[in-house]
């Protein structure tokens, strides 16, 4: 990732991690609490089409949202800016994880995808991801920057920041 550059997700998180830990742990969540697998393949192969300098693409399966992030700006050596309110998470999944008092960001996820890419084609991309099926929650959560290299910072709802860790441990069990 290269600073200014637009990170994206390609639709909705944590649906696969709070289903499945809904059913192991047998919770009991009265929800329509639904697991996001899915192939990507498709939607990716029309982004790549229409926008073929994308940065980087990752999943965010093992440690949700905040390993691939915090992969992608180690990596990288650049920050990366998100905004909690643009990050989109189902009122019933972001219910299930304020009782069980874990952070969405690192709740695995299966057929979603991070996308980076220069800022200029964020909006296309978007356009892209929209037209299937699986990329229609899609969102633009924020950038790449210049300050904090290495680290993962959200802007929190309450108008804070905090820092978004690498996860340790794991919410979720190996499903395989």
């Amino acid at each position: 990732a290269r600073p200014g550059e637009a990170v994206i997700v390609s639709g909705t998180l944590c649906d696969h991690g709070m289903a499945i830990m809904n059913r192991r742990q047998n919770l009991g969540l009265e929800s329509s609490l639904v697991s996001d697998v899915a192939p990507l393949w498709g939607m990716i192969k029309a982004v790549l089409a229409e926008v073929p300098d994308i940065r980087c693409l990752r999943d965010p399966t093992r440690g949700g949202l905040a390993a691939a992030l915090s992969d992608i700006s180690g990596t990288s050596r650049c920050g990366i800016r998100i905004r909690e309110q643009d990050i989109p998470v189902r009122r019933e999944v972001q219910g299930a994880c304020d009782i069980l008092g874990i952070d969405p960001l690192s709740v695995a996820n299966e057929g979603k995808a991070v996308i980076v890419c220069p800022a200029d084609k964020a909006d296309r991309v978007l356009a892209v991801l929209k037209r299937d099926p699986i990329g229609r929650e899609a969102r633009i959560i924020g950038q790449a920057t210049r300050e904090h290299p290495g680290m993962v910072v959200m802007e929190t709802r309450a108008g804070g920041e905090r820092i978004v860790d690498l996860p340790t441990g794991e919410s979720l069990p190996r499903i395989c």
